[in-house]
């Protein structure tokens, strides 16, 4: 039995996209027992930069070009959260006990028909559009503080 606390956190980049009328980009995980939702996020590879992983995995779960969104600003801090104890052995190969995530507000530029979550590796089974003070109760309950601290970071920027 691996001692929790002492596994890392996995380096992640998250992407906060924000349409023309402010709501945000979430999408509904595949492999998601729970009808949950989430903004795009994931690893950062080796040799790679929070910002380059994050246009890298847009494109890996939405399908939007890098030329079809604009940065708007960058979280000043990297964002912590911890998996449930139940998930530990069986997320990651049991390597994490959660992620620590550097998060990046987008505005996009594109429509909805330059979005396309059937990629390569799909992740999402749908998407939409949500307010952004409702992403708290969207999402999986363990991400509830994360997302809380993603719009506060965000604050000065939504509406």
């Amino acid at each position: 039995m691996t001692d929790i606390a002492t596994l890392p956190y996995r380096p992640c980049a998250g992407l906060m996209i924000l349409n023309a009328d402010g709501k945000v980009f979430v999408g509904q995980r595949i492999d998601a027992e729970v009808e949950a939702w989430q903004m795009p996020q994931g690893g950062i590879d080796a040799g790679e930069d929070a910002q380059t992983a994050a246009i890298r995995e847009l494109g890996e779960e939405t399908g939007i070009a890098p030329d079809k969104v604009e940065l708007i600003a960058i979280a000043p801090d990297e964002l912590f959260y911890d998996l449930p104890e139940e998930l530990v052995g069986k997320v990651w190969k049991g390597k994490w006990r959660g992620q620590r995530q550097r998060w990046f507000l987008y505005r996009f530029l594109g429509s909805d028909a330059d979005i396309d979550i059937a990629t390569e590796h799909q992740e999402f089974k749908d998407w939409t559009w949500v307010e952004p003070h409702t992403l708290p109760d969207v999402i999986v309950a363990f991400k509830k503080p994360l997302y809380e601290q993603v719009l506060a970071a965000f604050a000065p920027h939504l509406r």
